[in-house]
Formats: structure tokens, sequence, C-alpha cells
């Protein structure tokens, strides 16, 4: 066994204390480094150390892993988690932190730049038969040799940069001519983001559904899936709200994906927490997508479901103990929704949103988890990823998570930015999503920011019923005000009493 005593936590905001807090009840010291940026972050004075590392800029302080190194030597830190984002993915700091002599929690530098490669990672998994979406294997750059595949496979077709995630160097082609325009414009993107042009090509599937599979690999051969996260709720190729079971799959298929994702993870000899993405088509059949090597910003609703804590996990398997249970041991119990609290304004092509959270009052009660990183009165700075918080309802099934989320975004009160709260709203009742019958389309097929003017939210509805009882109580009895208590007779109190804010 490597025995950790100290660990750094080299990230920030909501997943650098959600860390934290789990290394805490394991008796782990911490450490925390954040830019300049972040000197007042929660997760700076919740650790206990915390040292600045750089300038507000990712470049100048999140991503020096040179800096982070030398923090570790300072104070004799065992290991380092890193998080999601930033360095997560980063073979290379993997392996500088090996070589160091320090403990990384998280899969192998060899597994990372396998599956961190689509093509690659397509490469690795074809032994084990995982069904691929029919398309190019291998990079292509001849734009008439790849317009002929194109062909073949039959449009629309998807370009696809080999290095690529978060939608970027992703072009959708609906027929030739179009195609060089497009495929020319998915290298420069590619280019720009990665530093690398590479693209390929796939059919593009039509109103797929996007589901992953949460695995855990021991350094002793144990590889199990911890079930599907739902993620189709996305903009711009990114997730907004992510649930746990999804609603459309079978036991069957279930343990078919999840037979699957185990085998694309025994590919690569993987270890830790990874999660291996699939489409799902209208037929229900299911093609491998890629596989994130690393923790998820959804992983709350798999925690949820099964009752496990990841991160936990996570750091007992980099100290090489075995996993603790078997595939046949895992259940899934209840349903979890989560929903990115982002400061974008939805009505506004979910445009980031920088500014004071003038108010910020979480919501509270059973089944309610909110992941943060944030309080009242503090900046959301410009620098980084625009997400607030995470929150995270479970019930005994989908519907009443369903109606824990909705409870839980009415009493999350947040002032002076714009968020994604609205959204959320908005997405938990339309028939569409809560017929299960929705797919990764669902913002083109089914919201306009006009829908957010046309649907007032609850605390508009409450202020309008209260509005209306003050004007029928005043026609029908103008004496009856003077008889509250002086403490109540203001309109602040009438709100309050009624749940209005």
């Amino acid at each position: 066994m490597k025995e950790i005593k100290k660990l750094l936590v080299a990230n920030r905001g909501e997943i650098a204390l959600r860390v934290l807090r789990s290394a805490k009840e394991m008796g782990l010291q911490t450490v925390a480094i954040y830019s300049e940026a972040d000197r007042n972050a929660l997760h700076v004075r919740y650790a206990d150390e915390a040292v600045c590392v750089g300038g507000p800029q990712s470049s100048e302080s999140y991503l020096r892993g040179d800096a982070i190194l030398e923090v570790c030597r300072r104070l004799g830190v065992d290991a380092i988690h890193p998080g999601y984002g930033f360095l997560s993915e980063n073979a290379e700091f993997a392996r500088m932190v090996t070589e160091a002599g320090l403990i990384f929690v998280g899969p192998s530098p060899e597994a990372m730049n396998i599956m961190g490669d689509k093509l690659s990672a397509k490469q690795a998994v074809k032994a084990y038969n995982i069904p691929l979406v029919p398309g190019t294997d291998e990079a292509i750059s001849d734009v008439e040799e790849a317009k002929r595949i194109a062909a073949e496979v039959g449009f629309p077709i998807l370009i696809k940069a080999s290095a690529g995630g978060g939608g970027k160097g992703m072009r959708i082609v609906n027929n030739a001519a179009e195609f060089e325009e497009q495929m020319q414009l998915a290298i420069n993107e590619a280019t720009s983001a990665f530093g690398d042009g590479s693209v390929f090509i796939e059919k593009f599937v039509t109103g797929p559904r996007h589901i992953e599979i949460q695995v855990l690999g021991d350094e002793h051969g144990n590889i199990v899936h911890l079930f599907e996260r739902e993620c189709s709720i996305q903009r711009r190729h990114q997730k907004v709200i992510e649930e746990a079971p999804s609603s459309v799959l079978t036991p069957e298929l279930r343990a078919e994906m999840g037979r699957c994702a185990v085998d694309v993870a025994r590919a690569c000899n993987y270890t830790g927490a990874g999660t291996v993405e699939f489409l799902l088509d209208d037929q229900r059949n299911f093609y491998f997508l890629e596989m994130n090597t690393r923790l998820q910003v959804e992983h709350p609703v798999t925690e949820q479901i099964t009752g496990l804590d990841l991160v936990k996990e996570q750091i007992r398997v980099a100290q090489g103990l075995p996993l603790p249970f078997t595939q046949d041991e895992l259940t899934i119990t209840g349903h979890a929704l989560e929903l990115r609290v982002y400061a974008e304004d939805p009505q506004n092509n979910f445009l980031p949103d920088i500014g004071t959270l003038t108010t910020y009052v979480r919501p509270q009660g059973p089944g309610v988890r909110v992941d943060d990183g944030f309080e009242q009165g503090m900046d959301i700075p410009i620098y980084y990823d625009p997400m607030i918080a995470k929150l995270v309802t479970f019930g005994k099934d989908r519907t009443e998570a369903i109606e824990r989320m909705l409870r839980a975004i009415d009493e999350y009160q947040i002032t002076g930015i714009q968020t994604t709260l609205p959204f959320g709203s908005y997405v938990l009742r339309h028939p569409a999503f809560v017929s299960g019958n929705f797919d990764t389309n669902f913002v083109r097929d089914h919201f306009t920011p006009a829908d957010l003017d046309a649907a007032p939210n609850d605390t508009t509805a409450k202020l309008a019923a209260v509005l209306t009882a003050m004007l029928m109580t005043e026609k029908k009895a103008p004496a009856a005000a003077t008889d509250a208590p002086a403490s109540a007779q203001g309109s602040g109190w009438k709100r309050n009493r009624l749940g209005v804010r």
C-alpha cells in the first residue's frame, strides 16, 4: 500500500472544495493552490494549507505544473488530485508527478495518451468489438479522399478533431457541396484550440442521446461500472442537465453498455475513475464516442444512486487498494438530477456573465445537494469556466427528483448576474423532458429565449397572486389592514409570509 498523508488539490472552485472535503473525512492533511484572482476563494480557506502559484490567468497559475510540483516539494505533499479541467487529462503532467516520486490520483499517463486521442481510442477498443460510429479510424487530410469517404458513409457526416473536446473542431456537413469549406474550418479550429489539426469523419447520428457509463478500476485488474448517466440536455455541445439512471435504458441495454464500458477501460489498463461516453440512436443502437480519463462534473448523480463517494474511491485506488465491491454487489437506488448553475444568460445565447453575487442563498431540505465554491458578495471571475455550482436532487424515483429540483431552483436565490436557473426550470417542466422523449437537440427543437419571457417563474406568479389578494382585500374591507400588528403591515412582511422573494 502506498500511504497518502498529505494531498494537494491542483484545481479551484467547487471541485477543489468537493475533493478537499472527502480528503478531510479520510483524515488526510490538505493543500490548496490558488491564483491571485482566487485569493479569497472558499477552497483556499478550507484547506489546511494554501499557496498562491501565480497570476489570474490559468496559464500563469493552475496550468503551471512546475510551480505545483515545487509547492509539493516544499510542503511534503504525498499525492496530487487534479479534479477536472486544467491538468486533469494532461499525460505529461501525470508523468512529471510520478517521476517526482508523488502519487497521481488518476489513471496512468499511458492510459491518458491512448484515450486522449479519439483515433487511438478507436484503435484500442477494436479488439473488444465495441460498437463504433461508421467512418474513418485514422486522421485524414486529403480533401478529395475525405469527400469520397463521406459519400460512402452517407450525409450528413461529422468532421471531428482527433484531439478535440467541448465541441471544438467539430463540423456537421449536410452535403458534398459544403464539405471542403467545413473540413478546412474544422482543421483550422482544431489547430487553434489543440495545436493539432488532425481530423476524422464519422456518420452524423441524427437525434442521438448522450449516455455515459461511470467506470472504476484498480491496480489488481478489477474494473466495474457504476451504471449510466443521461447527459442529453446540452448547449453548444456542452452539458447543462444530467440524470441517473437514464429513463430509456432497459436492464438488458444497461448491462450491455456497462460491459462495453468495462472493456473500453480494460483496453487501456485503466485505473481510477473514468467515464465512457456513448451515442444512443433512436433505434436504441449505441456507439462508442470517447473516454474521459478523469472525474466528471456530473459525478454526484452517480454517487447519489450508488451511495459511493467517488473521490474516496479514487484515493483508495491511488494507494494501491483493491476495489471493496464487485459488479454484482452494485445496485441502483432512486433517481438523481444535476443542474449546472452557470453564470450565463440563457436569453442571450447562453453568453457568460460576470459580476458580483449580490444575493446568494443556497436551497436546502431533503434530497438537495449543492456543490459550489462561492458565497454572497463574491465576484465571478472572468478568467475561468462560468459554472457557479452543481445543484443536485435525489428522490425515490424520477418524478420526485424532478419535483425536488423545481423546488430547489425556486429556493436558490442569486442576484447580480444572470444564471441558467430559469432555463433549468423551463426544461424540467417541458413535456419532452418529463416524458423522457428528448435528445441532444432539445435546445434547438424546444427552446427559444422568448420562452423564458412567456412563462413567468414561480416568484413572478406568487407576486401576482399576492398583489391580486391585496387588491381584493382592500376592495372588500379597507379598514381591515389596520388590524394587523404593526410589525406585519409592511409589504416586505407580506412577501416573506407568502414565500415571495
